[in-house]
C-alpha cells in the first residue's frame, strides 16, 4: 500500500518546481545589449545609446513627451505656454525643476540667465521658425525691458505670479539639458548604467559604450570664414558619468551696420551681446544646470564667466575665444579633474 507524501516531501517538491521555473525564466530572459534609439523633438534630434534586456522606445519617447507638455514653447497647451498666455494653469515637477535651477543661476550669474528674457527674444525676431534678425528701436528695447526681469516673478503654491502680465518666459537655455536629465532618469529606473543621451548636442553620459570603453564626445571648433566647411573638433573628451552641455555664438548671429552680431541677448541690457567668446562647454552635477551655466557664459563674456564658474562648486568651462584670426582656449581650474575619469 503507497503511504501518502508528508508534508516535508511536498515542501521539497514544490521548491524544486519553482526553482525549476526561476531557471526556466532566467534563461529565457533576453540578455543585455545595446540599442540605438534617435529621432527629432523639440526643432533638433535626440540621440540615444543604452545597454538593456529590452528596447525602452517607448519610455523614451514618454519622457519626452512630458516634457513638451511642460516646458514647450512651441506646444500650444504645455503648462509654458498657459503660464505666458496667462491662463489658469498649475505648475508640474518638470515646470517646477527647471524655475529652481533658473533662480540659483539667475543670481549666481548676476543676472545675466534670465527665463523672462522672452519678449527681447521675440522682439529681436531669434527663436521664431524664420530665425531672422528684427531692427527694433532703443525705444522699444527700453520700453520692453520694463516687463523683463526674474525678481517681476515668483513661484508660489504651485502658481506663477507676476508683477505684470506681460512678462514671459523661455526655458530654452535650460530645455535640452533638463530633457537630458529626466531621460537618463528614466533609463536609471529601468536598471540602465550604462548609456549616452544627446539631445541636441547636450549630453548625459553614464558607464562605458558597447566597446566597455569611455564614451566619446566632441566639442566643435568654431568656424569663422568658411560656413560651407564640414564641421572640426576642438577637442574630444573620452568620458563617463558626465553631464555637458555647449552654448556657442559663431552659427546664430545677423548683420547689422555692417558688423556680425549675436543671437544672445544679455537681458540686463535688452541688447546682443558683443565679445569674443564664441562657445562655452560647461560640464555640472546635472545637464541642465550646464546648459544654464553654458548660456550665461555667452551672455558675460570670457572674463566674467570664468569668474561666475569658479564661484560654482560643481561646474567646470571650456571657453573658445577668438583672437583676431586665431582660437584661443580658456579652461576653468576643474576642467581637466571633472572631465578626465
Amino acid at each position: 500500500m503507497l503511504k501518502a507524501p508528508n508534508r516535508h516531501m511536498i515542501s521539497a517538491l514544490l521548491g524544486l518546481g519553482v526553482a525549476a521555473l526561476l531557471i526556466w525564466g532566467w534563461d529565457n530572459e533576453p540578455a543585455p545589449r545595446y540599442f540605438h534609439n534617435e529621432g527629432g523633438i523639440f526643432g533638433t534630434y535626440y540621440n540615444i545609446r543604452y545597454e538593456a534586456r529590452h528596447d525602452l522606445k517607448d519610455s523614451i519617447q514618454a519622457a519626452l513627451t512630458a516634457f513638451d507638455n511642460s516646458l514647450s514653447m512651441f506646444n500650444p497647451h504645455s503648462v509654458l505656454s498657459a503660464v505666458n498666455a496667462n491662463r489658469d494653469t498649475t505648475t508640474d515637477e518638470a515646470f517646477e525643476t527647471m524655475w529652481a535651477e533658473a533662480e540659483r543661476v539667475y543670481t549666481l550669474s548676476g543676472g545675466a540667465f534670465d527665463i523672462t528674457v522672452a519678449p527681447l527674444v521675440k522682439a529681436f525676431g531669434f527663436g521664431q521658425k524664420s530665425d531672422q534678425f528684427s531692427a527694433i528701436s532703443h525705444q522699444t528695447i527700453d520700453s520692453l525691458r520694463e516687463f523683463v526681469g526674474f525678481d517681476k516673478v515668483r513661484l508660489e503654491n504651485h502658481k506663477i505670479i507676476k508683477s505684470d502680465l506681460r512678462l514671459q518666459l523661455d526655458a530654452g537655455a535650460v530645455a535640452k539639458g533638463q530633457s537630458c536629465d529626466m531621460v537618463a532618469a528614466m533609463l536609471q529606473r529601468n536598471g540602465c548604467s550604462n548609456y549616452i543621451v544627446d539631445i541636441g548636442g547636450e549630453v548625459v553620459a553614464q558607464g562605458v559604450n558597447d566597446r566597455g570603453e569611455p564614451w566619446h564626445i566632441g566639442i566643435t571648433k568654431p568656424n569663422l570664414n568658411n560656413e560651407g566647411a564640414q564641421d572640426e573638433l576642438q577637442q574630444v573628451l573620452a568620458v563617463t558619468d558626465i553631464c555637458m552641455a555647449t552654448s556657442g555664438n559663431y552659427r546664430n548671429y545677423y548683420y547689422a551696420d555692417g558688423e556680425r552680431r549675436s543671437h544672445t541677448i544679455d537681458p540686463r541690457t535688452g541688447y546682443p551681446v558683443q565679445h569674443s567668446l564664441l562657445s562655452a562647454t560647461v560640464v555640472s552635477s546635472s545637464c541642465m544646470r550646464a546648459d544654464a551655466l553654458a548660456t550665461a557664459c555667452m551672455v558675460l563674456g570670457a572674463d566674467e564667466a570664468l569668474a561666475m564658474i569658479e564661484q560654482a562648486d560643481d561646474a567646470a568651462c571650456y571657453l573658445i575665444v577668438a583672437q583676431n584670426d586665431t582660437l584661443a582656449v580658456i579652461s576653468s581650474q576643474k576642467w581637466e579633474k571633472m572631465t578626465t575619469k
